[in-house]
């Protein structure tokens, strides 16, 4: 028996020794509901996949808040291994030196492989330096699309097999979903992202100079929109407000309720809202390209990313850091790529993953899931490549603030797009002082 307890106690303390070992990896990300469990779902499948290491990810409040709190850790020698950057905080990372390690550099010293040609061109080069060097992995890169119910266009009166291709078409739409008794013909989310971003790149008009802030004086850019097509757009959205025809339902993903819940018909938002969509609409509903105005020169051009990117902080060991290699590894894989876009509606990263979705008969399947990608693969100019501006974070804060101003009568467009040009280009002005030399 003594024999027995003693060869209980070496198991369970080489058991405890094992687990012990594991090396933890931190992650800390902005995914709420069905991207929260899908990002869960993700580390567990790693975790299960081998003994090494552990991937912990913790849900640290919305995009902002995210980098807010890591920045703050990173001071304080708390930063999390991998951190989750939207889009637009991309050139204040870019800028913030000694803080991250670059994604090439960490799967090199790991020994492992990493092709930024095996990913989708808007998909990579957004996140690539001037100098060639890919600095954070993507990972929920989407791109904005147009849903709408299919119930609602019926009940209207509206071909729910045709989506309005046309801005004059959307806001026609929006007019008959109105007089049929819709009390919220149509909202929008993330309006600068939406209204202001990718109807940039989709009517290859400029957003700002500097090629949008990618070219190498990409910290000398400046804002350009308060053009005669931007200034349109707005007044068109400032008039279907006052008629109801279009209900602001706030910032951020704010709107994206409203549409699931059945109250707004019409929607322009991520890609990334399909997991969502797929899983609590009680309605028909499509996923269509975005409208456009047709005497727009080069309409439709192409979308721009969105999304967010992982970037490796800076100061941890190792051994961590072969962890953290391991990890995107193994986000890599085809079949884990795949997954990722057909459960969450975000862009599935790679080109073979897209391959390999398409071989499957899954867009076939569900109408509609390809619009994203379809619209992101289109060829590129110095235009429609995206946006990366410094101090962003705070910019998107003044579209928000400015365009509430539009949406309330308290402004015209023209002078809400004049204001956030002046205030962004303050802000642009304090990014290059910082930035000069580096």
């Amino acid at each position: 028996m003594k024999v027995q307890h003693l060869a209980l106690a070496a198991a369970l303390a080489a058991s405890t020794a094992a687990v012990q070992a594991q090396t933890e990896i931190q992650w800390w990300h902005a995914m709420t509901a069905v991207n929260n469990e899908w990002v869960t779902d993700l580390a567990k499948q790693f975790n299960e996949s081998q003994k090494e290491f552990k991937v912990v990810p913790t849900y640290k409040g919305t995009y902002d808040e995210n980098m807010t709190a890591a920045i703050a850790a990173f001071r304080s020698g708390n930063a999390p291994h991998i951190l989750q950057v939207f889009e637009v905080g991309t050139a204040t990372m870019m800028a913030s030196k000694g803080a991250t390690v670059p994604v090439g550099k960490v799967m090199q010293d790991a020994g492992l492989a990493f092709d930024p040609k095996a990913y989708i061109p808007a998909v990579a080069g957004y996140y690539t330096a001037p100098n060639g060097q890919m600095l954070s992995f993507p990972f929920n890169s989407s791109t904005t699309v147009f849903y709408y119910n299919k119930d609602a266009f019926k009940k209207a009166g509206l071909n729910a097999d045709k989506a309005p291709t046309t801005w004059p078409e959307v806001f026609e739409a929006a007019k008959k979903l109105k007089a049929s008794g819709h009390s919220c013909p149509m909202t929008l989310a993330w309006m600068g992202w939406t209204q202001l971003e990718s109807f940039s790149a989709w009517h290859n008009v400029e957003f700002a100079t500097e090629q949008n802030g990618l070219s190498k004086d990409g910290y000398k850019a400046r804002l350009k929109i308060n053009s005669p097509l931007h200034v349109r757009h707005i007044e068109n959205l400032s008039q279907a407000a006052k008629a109801g025809e279009f209900v602001y339902k706030g910032r951020g993903s704010t709107a994206q309720a409203s549409f699931t819940a059945g109250e707004c018909a019409m929607i322009q938002t991520s890609s990334g809202f399909y997991g969502d969509v797929a899983k609590n609409a009680k309605f028909a509903y499509a996923i269509a390209p975005l409208p456009y105005y047709a005497d727009a020169k080069g309409a439709p051009q192409n979308t721009v990313i969105g999304g967010a990117s992982l970037w490796v902080m800076a100061g941890k060991k190792p051994a961590e850091y072969q962890g953290v290699a391991k990890f995107f590894d193994f986000l890599s894989q085809t079949k884990v790529q795949a997954a990722s876009h057909q459960r969450t509606g975000y862009l599935p990263i790679t080109l073979a993953a897209y391959d390999l979705t398409d071989k499957s008969g899954y867009y076939q399947k569900n109408p509609g899931t390809d619009v994203a990608v379809q619209q992101m693969v289109r060829k590129v100019t110095d235009k429609s490549r995206g946006i990366r501006l410094g101090n962003y974070v705070q910019i998107r804060t003044i579209e928000d603030e400015e365009m509430e101003q539009v949406w309330s009568g308290k402004k015209s467009a023209q002078d809400a797009l004049d204001s956030i040009v002046t205030r962004g280009n303050e802000l642009l002005a304090r990014f290059e002082n910082a930035n000069k030399g580096k």
